[in-house]
């Protein structure tokens, strides 16, 4: 039957509030497995880089969601070899190249997917500030273009990027996240306001934001178990990072706990997958 699986991002387990100094990677894996994540979600595009993260994987029983960051077509050759040679979940492409021309960026893109179509390891494009996916009404051009590409959702950056003006949203933005969502397969979770890209999702005042996140998460569920085998598995990452994402205080520290947050987040996204009508 479709499963959910919760991972963790190493990088939001990075500086945690109350914490002296972070732990190895290894005891940080470690962690994550103890508290019920089901995989962990880091760097992977160097041998330096995969195989400690890999091995810590193995050793506690979880998986791992592959991040890389290429410049252009090639450079993603070695992560996506790292990836199959380690059998990850899936290998999420950064698309760390700002094509003015839309032409461009489908040149790159369709590149990065004749090379995934050799790979038995799933790669998706995620969508994110600063890369090809910058623009909310760009990666719609791009979607009708290449409407097979497969993305992962990080919303919170159309959130901030486009300053959506309230929540809910109007009905016109949430249909044009329904259409990114509708080619997801995969999703990096925080939460948004339109005027910062991490709200703490555990101060009362947040909440609206809350709510407007879970119903896209919960769209996304049901449109990916619609699209998706029986036997299939859709990952879902916390990814609460530090500051600058996190809004720090005036002694610089993280106003809430990430971590507990981050625990929150897993199991409102688990309960909201209970509840998914369409999985299989």
């Amino acid at each position: 039957m479709q499963r959910l699986l919760v991972f963790e991002s190493l990088w939001g387990m990075q500086r945690l509030k109350g914490r002296e100094a972070d732990l190895p990677l290894a005891d940080m894996v470690a962690e994550a497995a103890a508290a019920g994540f089901d995989g962990v979600t880091n760097l992977f595009f160097t041998k330096e880089l995969a195989a400690p993260l890999a091995q810590a994987a193995s050793d506690n029983g979880i998986q791992v969601e592959g991040q890389c960051f290429p410049t252009s077509i090639e450079e993603l050759k070695p992560a996506l070899e790292l990836a199959n040679h380690y059998g990850i979940h899936h290998l999420t492409i950064q698309p760390d190249v700002r094509p003015r021309a839309l032409a461009e960026s489908l040149r790159i893109l369709e590149g990065w997917n004749r090379m995934a179509e050799d790979s038995d390891v799933p790669v998706y494009v995620e969508t994110h500030r600063g890369r090809i996916t910058n623009d909310l009404l760009v990666t719609l051009d791009i979607l009708d273009a290449m409407p097979d590409l497969k993305l992962l959702a990080d919303l919170s950056h159309f959130m901030v990027g486009r300053e959506f003006p309230e929540v809910p949203v109007p009905r016109e933005m949430d249909d044009q996240i329904r259409r990114i969502l509708d080619n997801s397969w995969a999703a990096h979770g925080r939460v948004a306001s339109p005027e910062q890209v991490q709200v703490e999702i555990s101060f009362p005042h947040h909440k609206p934001y809350l709510d407007q996140f879970l119903a896209w998460w919960g769209y996304l569920f049901e449109s990916w178990s619609r699209r998706a085998g029986p036997n299939d598995t859709l990952s879902f990452t916390c990814e609460l990072g530090p500051k600058p994402y996190a809004i720090s205080g005036p002694d610089g520290f993280d106003q809430s706990d990430r971590w507990a947050e981050a625990l929150m987040l897993r199991d409102l996204v688990r309960e909201l997958w209970n509840k998914n009508p369409a999985k299989r």
